[in-house]
């Protein structure tokens, strides 16, 4: 079993990914700013905000795989790109696996065209998708020598605003976003989470990967 640590476990994705991590037997630390509500029995929780000296350090210490689900928001506004830098570095240090959370944005409509975020997102989310694709193409074009990573954007529809339900099956591609045949692109936070937690057990993929249903 894998020693998971959760950037982000007590939000809508982080909290997937701890409840389905947990329940597969993975020892499993989940860090917030916040107390969870709702916590994973046998998951062991702790508080940090990652702006705080060592506070990287600390989460990536003796694990095998660091999820990265925190959101550029609040005091992570702007913040969030420098600090997956500094979780790439201490992962590739250690050996561990970095998987981040990013967002439907980072993916393009087809081979070679411009990502999403250079189109029409909604200006109440721009800023927060700017910042994630920045961190991706970080990740692509300087990503210290032996890191193993991996980039992984949900679907158009997801979210805590549209939960949807567990399925248990879901498809994974690369950068070039996958639709259904009505040409939407959804998936469940529990699917999205069973793919998380697939991935970091049967290491398919690196890079950047899209999920959807």
């Amino acid at each position: 079993m894998a020693r998971i640590a959760v950037l982000g476990g007590t939000g809508f994705t982080g909290g997937n990914i701890v409840r389905e991590a947990v329940a597969r037997g993975h020892h499993v630390t989940a860090y917030s700013r916040h107390a969870s509500g709702d916590p994973v029995p046998g998951a062991h929780y702790l508080q940090a905000s990652f702006l705080e000296e060592g506070a990287v350090a600390a989460a990536v210490a003796g694990q095998d795989v660091v999820v990265e689900a925190l959101a550029p928001r609040g005091e992570l506004a702007g913040q969030l790109e420098g600090l997956i830098g500094d979780l790439a570095k201490l992962a590739a240090e250690q050996s561990a696996r970095l998987v981040v959370i990013g967002g439907w944005s980072g993916l393009r409509p087809a081979d070679g065209e411009p990502r999403f975020v250079e189109g029409d997102v909604p200006a109440a989310f721009r800023a927060e998708a700017e910042e994630m694709v920045r961190a991706l193409e970080g990740l692509e074009r300087n990503a210290p020598a032996g890191l193993d990573w991996l980039f992984v954007s949900p679907a158009q529809e997801y979210g805590s605003h549209a939960p949807g339900e567990a399925t248990g099956e879901y498809r994974v591609g690369g950068d070039v976003a996958l639709t259904d045949a009505d040409g939407r692109s959804v998936v469940s936070g529990a699917d999205f989470a069973t793919a998380v937690v697939d991935e970091i057990e049967r290491h398919e993929h690196r890079g950047h990967v899209g999920v959807v249903s």
